[in-house]
């Protein structure tokens, strides 16, 4: 994998769609920063982190194959890295691309489409931002969850990209057939199953019930609460729903 390191940039997505649609772009191209000015999360949220306590990692994948369980994943190359950094603590995914300790939010990911071929797939994840500087009270960081601090930066992405290329490889390898293992690995990383959910829909509407598996396409199976159905969600904002 080439790794571009850059001091500052608006977006690490937005750049490497920029560079992939001008065809400046070899398969599995990275450009990372600790200063992204204008990040974007899903649904149009902003993501920004004071410089220094977070990085911003997205990588080019070129062809035309596999980009349905892109996000997944990439979200399981950070659930490993994450679980290096912090081997005592509760780590897992969160369908479709969170990554969650002890069920706070420490990492999102987010995948796109490039126009001329390809995807670029963007990740954050939170180092040493204090309790002040988390943007939400249900986010967290690395040293906030006891990470070593030292050098955590080269080791924390150094994790990620090389669980991504691994996994990305094994995929490719495997004619992109998820049955192969990514499905099974996913599902159980993926806090998410055996949960009850509260699932906000793209049109608006809102699915209650229990996760009950992530099926063939990487699409999250829900049983929904009262009429006992199975609703296949290929998108959605989830909550992992806690009583008591």
């Amino acid at each position: 994998m080439r790794v571009e390191w850059v001091s500052e940039v608006g977006s690490t997505n937005g750049e490497l769609v920029r560079r992939a649609s001008a065809g400046e772009l070899a398969h599995l191209t990275a450009l990372a920063t600790t200063n992204q000015t204008a990040g974007r999360g899903r649904v149009g949220r902003t993501w920004v982190a004071p410089p220094g306590t977070a990085f911003a990692v997205s990588i080019f994948v070129a062809g035309e194959r596999g980009f349905g369980w892109l996000p997944l994943l990439a979200g399981l190359a950070m659930t490993r890295a994450v679980r290096s950094m912090l081997p005592q603590q509760p780590v897992n995914l969160k369908w479709p691309n969170d990554v969650l300790v002890d069920g706070l939010k420490v990492a999102g990911l987010l995948g796109e489409l490039v126009p001329s071929g390809g995807a670029v797939m963007g990740a954050g994840l939170n180092l040493t931002m204090t309790e002040e500087e988390l943007p939400v009270p249900t986010a967290t960081s690395l040293t906030l969850c006891g990470a070593e601090p030292d050098a955590l930066l080269d080791r924390a992405l150094a994790a990620y990209l090389e669980a991504f290329e691994t996994l990305w490889g094994e995929f490719e390898d495997a004619g992109f057939d998820a049955e192969a293992g990514l499905r099974a690995s996913v599902s159980d990383a993926c806090g998410t199953l055996g949960r009850d959910v509260r699932v906000e829909l793209p049109d608006g509407s809102a699915l209650r019930g229990s996760a009950r598996a992530i099926d063939e396409l990487g699409r999250l199976v829900v049983r929904e609460g009262g009429s006992g159905a199975d609703r296949v969600v290929s998108a959605g904002d989830v909550t992992h729903v806690r009583y008591g």
